[in-house]
């Protein structure tokens, strides 16, 4: 096997800001979501974020970028398939993926063509709540020719994350990869990504999840948002019928993995929470690791929730090495 998880996902750079729950107000900005914005609107609010806030940092993001990255740092062995342009912050990006020990065959196939690498502007208010605007920029474009299905079949698992529901093309590239998966005995794994994302693109999002998937990453919110229930035990009901095994982060309790009857129950680990961006991915980078290497779901979940209490208590979506390592002694 040449990879335990081959992810794909959107290419973001992230650049955050601590910003007022007012600012969002004004701003006419939904608090504690992800929206898609076009680029001179992008534009145009990193102007306000710059001058009234400053910039607190810029670095590779995307949501399935973040879980493998973390998967890697943890030791895995990791690809990435994703779509940048030829610029600036696409060369960033790619040389961000690789320092943290991932594969990609960007450097092979960069990309010439007139675009964008994709940005998102991450605003953190001073409860530690994240909320997105994001510009796509080329990465919406990402589609089957970037799929590179000879290192998926050559994997243990697929890593699909939810916000590619958005774009007719990566959701199509998305549902071509988990067909490729099934056909080669590869496992696959999904996230929803964003209560915005089952809220708004429910039926494409069953559509990319289709009959059955291997295991299914979401919180309290997203699970009985998609389901249509207003209580978590039947959200669960309804969500085995499409995934073997649901790992549901419960925020300030916790999280759960429903393996058929078997119920596993994790209690959160207690920190003073400044910044919640790339809490979900880090858990489920720290999760996918665990269960690739043959971890049971407990030990898995145990040190996804030490992981995401981690991120929490720093600024930004991803730790350094010697974090992951501590981690991993400690687990």
């Amino acid at each position: 096997m040449k990879y335990d998880i081959y992810g794909i996902g959107n290419a973001l750079v992230d650049k955050e800001f601590e910003v007022t729950d007012e600012f969002l107000k004004t701003q006419g900005i939904e608090k504690g979501m992800m929206a898609l914005i076009e680029e001179d609107q992008q534009i145009n609010l990193l102007a306000h974020l710059k001058e009234t806030f400053g910039l607190k940092k810029r670095a590779g993001g995307g949501s399935a970028a973040n879980t493998i990255v973390a998967a890697s740092q943890f030791g895995s062995k990791t690809f990435y398939a994703c779509k940048v342009a030829d610029d600036e912050t696409g060369d960033f990006y790619m040389t961000d993926l690789h320092a943290a020990g991932v594969k990609t065959r960007l450097d092979e196939i960069k990309c010439v063509k007139d675009g964008s690498t994709g940005k998102c502007m991450v605003m953190v208010t001073p409860d530690a709540e994240r909320t997105m605007n994001t510009f796509l920029g080329i990465t919406a474009d990402f589609c089957e020719e970037e799929l590179h299905l000879d290192d998926l079949k050559e994997s243990q698992y697929l890593y699909i994350e939810g916000y590619l529901v958005t774009s007719d093309v990566s959701r199509a590239a998305a549902i071509k990869a988990r067909q490729v998966a099934k056909e080669n005995n590869v496992k696959v794994a999904m996230t929803f990504s964003d209560p915005a994302m089952v809220t708004y693109f429910k039926d494409n999002m069953a559509e990319m999840i289709g009959k059955h998937i291997d295991i299914l990453f979401g919180n309290e919110e997203e699970c009985m948002t998609f389901t249509g229930k207003d209580n978590l035990d039947d959200a669960i009901a309804e969500l085995q019928k499409i995934a073997d095994k649901l790992v549901i982060t419960l925020g300030s309790k916790g999280a759960m993995v429903v393996n058929g009857d078997d119920i596993i129950t994790v209690t959160a680990n207690k920190v003073d929470a400044i910044d919640t961006n790339g809490a979900g991915d880090m858990f489920a980078g720290a999760f996918m690791h665990g269960v690739t290497q043959g971890w049971d779901d407990e030990k898995s979940a145990k040190l996804a929730n030490a992981s995401a209490a981690e991120i929490v208590s720093v600024f930004g979506a991803r730790l350094e090495k010697n974090t992951h390592d501590n981690l991993l002694q400690a687990s």
